[in-house]
């Protein structure tokens, strides 16, 4: 059994904190960490059923589900209004992979090495669909100052933009997924060789079958819904009596936890010396989430909750996107990592931590 595996213990634990009106800041700890161990079953039975699908109904897997922590945890919030809280941990997630989760890797994987390799092509295509994403989730935002409009704060739970912006972020939220759509394409079919290069040798025997992979997904599903309509219900009163804001809880705190498993995985696979794979889980999952998750957010928003969210982010936010999505940029050129440049994204990543914090 994976030791992640243990923090089980905390799903009863905060489905009885909260049953019991116990302190929202034990009830959210529990909360987060039960997230955790279902996220983690949640990855690896999407990663039994690709092996057995084959790459193209695999990756369909991967976009639907590699992401469902984070989805299920801002569709909670979503319905309670938060609208913010969902945006900040939009961004947490993409500077969270880029920053914490590659240079994670890239330290690990180097410390024993002088370098590491990984494809560029593959890198560089999923780095340039970042750029498009930064560019897509900057425009709106340069709209409404524009049109003499202010970006929201950091203490805001939701703000009415106008029919105008909703519309506009109804419109970018179309493009970005039919691009993601497009990319899948590029990535699992006309292209398949460069992002899969050595997938004819893999061996998948011994792995879960179907049967078990979908029911255990299905009960990872419920636990993770569960959990994340306590974390979502005590993240304002946590937050207030630890002395956070609700936007560096949703930047970090909620961003982490969602991504748990991916962090670990990226990891392990780096320090193994399989930086392909460490590459494309980092940018990758930051691709899925600037180009899916939040654009499906923006739609379901339209139905869910009191008003659409209008894809616009606060100045902090922008900012953490600009600089952690060109220095991903900066460090694929080449396809190659070294344990100082992990450092370097590691540094950002408190950097922009300390900002936040005193946001």
């Amino acid at each position: 059994m994976r030791p992640v595996y243990l923090l089980g213990v905390f799903i009863p634990a905060a489905v009885g904190l909260e049953l019991a009106h116990a302190e929202p800041v034990l009830v959210f700890s529990a909360a987060a960490l039960g997230v955790i161990p279902t996220a983690a079953v949640m990855g690896e039975a999407t990663e039994h059923l690709a092996a057995r699908s084959g790459p193209g109904i695999g990756g369909l897997l991967n976009v639907t589900f590699g992401n469902a922590p984070e989805l299920i945890i801002a569709l909670f919030a979503l319905k309670e209004g938060l609208q913010e809280v969902v945006k900040a941990s939009i961004v947490g997630s993409i500077i969270g992979n880029i920053l914490l989760v590659l240079g994670a890797a890239m330290l690990v994987g180097g410390l024993k090495r002088d370098k590491q390799t990984f494809s560029a092509t593959a890198a560089n295509a999923q780095s340039a669909m970042l750029l498009l994403a930064l560019a897509a989730l900057v425009l709106p935002a340069l709209f409404q100052l524009v049109h003499g409009g202010g970006l929201p704060g950091v203490g805001d739970e939701q703000i009415d933009f106008g029919s105008d912006l909703e519309k506009l972020s109804f419109g970018v939220a179309i493009i970005l997924m039919l691009s993601y759509a497009a990319g899948l394409v590029f990535s699992l079919k006309t292209h398949r060789a460069v992002f899969n290069p050595y997938e004819a040798d893999e061996e998948h025997e011994g792995g879960w079958s179907v049967g078990k992979s979908l029911g255990l997904l299905a009960l990872a599903a419920v636990l993770v819904g569960v959990m994340s309509e306590v974390l979502v219900g005590s993240i304002s009163e946590a937050s207030s009596e630890i002395g956070l804001s609700e936007f560096f809880v949703g930047v970090f705190v909620v961003a982490i936890v969602g991504n748990a498993a991916e962090h670990w995985v990226a990891v392990l696979v780096a320090a193994k010396d399989k930086m392909d794979l460490a590459v494309n889980i980092a940018i990758g999952s930051s691709a899925q989430i600037a180009l899916f998750v939040a654009p499906l957010l923006v739609l379901l928003s339209f139905v869910i909750g009191p008003g659409p969210m209008a894809l616009v982010f606060n100045g902090y936010e922008l900012g953490g996107l600009l600089f952690a999505v060109l220095i991903a940029n900066f460090l694929t050129q080449e396809g190659e990592s070294n344990w100082f440049e992990g450092v370097q994204l590691l540094a950002l990543y408190a950097v922009l931590g300390l900002v936040f914090f005193f946001a």
